[in-house]
């Protein structure tokens, strides 16, 4: 089978490239901008296009499926000329449904816990040496890539996102999967510049639980009062199982997780995670893989990347980075290290970098977001807001919405790392949270304030 990749660079769609490539189909691809690792990653397989930019001669009448992603516009010219050939064009969801049609599909949903509740199931079966198909939203340990389509694996795990499936398929990514088996891990408003209103947010999610598959399963987190509401007014035909966070303890910085064994400690910890962990066990159980299974597996998971990763250790100094920017990540995150830390010195530097986080009405759902803190730093670049086309946010509006009287903001990359690294950090814990990178801060420079 042959397809090309309209936008092959990003981080899904060369995923997804190199998935196919691997099953065997003739995979092309363009793109006008490819970043790192995807340049690097399509390059060892010979799958980086000769050239950047689009042209029109690649689309010919033997493609089987163009799949295009969402960096692409509608008036692409590679585009264009696909329509006019009539060719199949799917969406990047819409082609993994295709690929999974006679599969049992797992889908995990949810505005947070998504990768990581996705990352067990698949650290579990790895473990166990169980094969699944997948998709996963972040590179995992003792995974090739974030994409695996085989013809012969009975299941695919698939991260379900709530966003865009492409320029031409407006319909959430998680329509698309008709799952049999779903989680739901929580409803917290985001992507605002496509969901306006929080109800109409929450209709994503109404939409997807009704798609399971009639008889199907929903494994529910019932913690989370909206979640369990749509779990439990939907009509449709389907076994519902809710779950919530586990018994643990927190010993000299190490978590324990209650179990009928007795205490097992984890590498993973928080509240959020062992919250997360409670839902992958349930729909490793629904996959055939029993609880005790589940535990000697998920003692040794230690997280997806960027979720919680520990990048730093020293004597009585740590420090974590983390994807986390919706206001309710950023709460449970800085908790989730001040729990586990709870006799240091916490310092909390969050980057608002998301459409969301930069727009002045979204600003004060951030309201306590950061008070698990002791020292609470907020960075954002008037650049970024700039780029994104979003009207100006102001030092006041950041300082009201935290509502933090000791809230310390920065707009100048220079004077921020400069802030950083003028810290003492003899029996701290660091915690970075952000989606991109400070203005240019280099992750692997904090070792030198830990070591």
């Amino acid at each position: 089978m042959r397809t090309h990749f309209i936008a092959i660079g990003g981080a899904a769609m060369h995923n997804l490239a190199l998935a196919l490539h691997e099953k065997g189909y003739q995979v092309t691809g363009s793109d006008d901008a490819i970043f790192e690792p995807s340049k690097s990653r399509l390059e060892k397989k010979g799958l980086l296009p000769k050239e950047l930019g689009w042209f029109v001669d690649k689309i010919t009448n033997d493609i089987d499926a163009v799949i295009l992603g969402m960096h692409a516009k509608a008036d692409n010219p590679e585009l264009i000329r696909a329509k006019e050939l009539g060719l199949k064009i799917y969406s990047y969801p819409e082609f993994l449904y295709e690929q999974s049609v006679n599969k049992t599909r797992v889908v995990i949903g949810g505005s947070h816990g998504k990768t990581t509740i996705t990352s067990m199931i698949l650290h579990v079966m790895h473990y166990h040496n169980i094969e699944v198909d997948y998709m996963v939203g972040a590179q995992l340990e003792g995974f090739d890539t974030m994409v695996h389509l085989t013809d012969k694996n009975d299941f695919i795990v698939l991260e379900g996102d709530e966003y865009l499936s492409s320029p031409m398929d407006l319909r959430p990514k998680f329509h698309l999967y008709q799952p049999n088996i779903a989680l739901l891990s929580g409803i917290a408003w985001d992507h605002i510049n496509v969901f306006p209103t929080f109800e109409n947010y929450v209709e994503q999610f109404k939409i997807f639980t009704n798609q399971i598959t009639k008889g199907g399963i929903l494994v529910y987190n019932e913690e989370d009062s909206t979640v369990k509401q749509v779990a439990e007014e939907s009509e449709n035909q389907i076994r519902r199982i809710p779950y919530q966070t586990p018994e643990y303890n927190v010993i000299d910085g190490v978590t324990y997780l209650e179990t009928s064994d007795g205490p097992m400690p984890i590498e993973v910890f928080g509240a959020h995670n062992l919250n997360n962990l409670a839902g992958a066990k349930w729909i490793c159980q629904c996959m055939g893989v029993d609880e005790e299974e589940f535990y000697e597996a998920i003692a040794t998971f230690k997280g997806a990347s960027k979720r919680l990763e520990k990048i730093a250790e020293g004597k009585g100094k740590v420090a974590y980075k983390d994807f986390a920017h919706s206001p309710s990540k950023v709460a449970a995150t800085t908790r989730a290290v001040k729990n586990q830390y709870p006799n240091r010195k916490l310092v909390a530097c969050l980057e608002l970098h998301t459409y969301s986080s930069l727009n002045a009405e979204f600003l004060k759902e951030y309201q306590g977001a950061l008070d698990a803190a002791d020292v609470a730093v907020v960075f954002y670049s008037p650049d970024a807001v700039k780029i994104k086309q979003l009207e100006e946010v102001t030092y006041d509006q950041i300082a009201n919405s935290f509502k933090r009287d000791d809230l310390i903001i920065y707009t100048n990359p220079t004077e921020f790392k400069d802030f950083l690294f003028s810290q003492n950090l003899d029996n701290s814990a660091l915690l970075l949270m952000s989606s991109g990178n400070y203005g240019g801060l280099e992750f692997s420079s904090v070792k030198e304030l830990i070591n």
